[in-house]
């Protein structure tokens, strides 16, 4: 089934980022010990095409990590083009920067 999905990685620390909630229109999920969601934010009928944003919200995460974060959140807007076809988000994230891109 088509789906929407994400993991963290922290690249500074060398592992996945637990415990980052991340949104996605309306749904709230939590990233688990490998960093990644234990279910797709968006699965199905509900994937259409269109504009989206996934914002993770890594403050406390990083906060765990050292005293005061850059970040607070990160919203990353992306477009389905192909509502029939995975699409995965995932966050390479670092105290003072991030990177993403499409995966598979």
């Amino acid at each position: 089934m088509p789906h929407i999905s994400t993991h963290v990685l922290d690249v500074a620390a060398g592992k996945p980022a637990a415990g980052v909630r991340v949104e996605l229109r309306g749904k709230s999920l939590i990233t688990n010990a490998n960093g990644r969601t234990d279910e797709p934010l968006l699965t199905g009928d509900l994937l259409q095409p269109g504009r989206y944003e996934m914002v993770f919200h890594v403050g406390d995460y990083l906060r765990a990590g050292q005293s005061s974060p850059f970040y607070e959140a990160i919203a990353i807007q992306f477009v389905v083009a192909d509502g029939n076809r995975n699409y995965h988000v995932p966050l390479l994230l670092s105290p003072y920067g991030y990177s993403t891109y499409l995966g598979s």
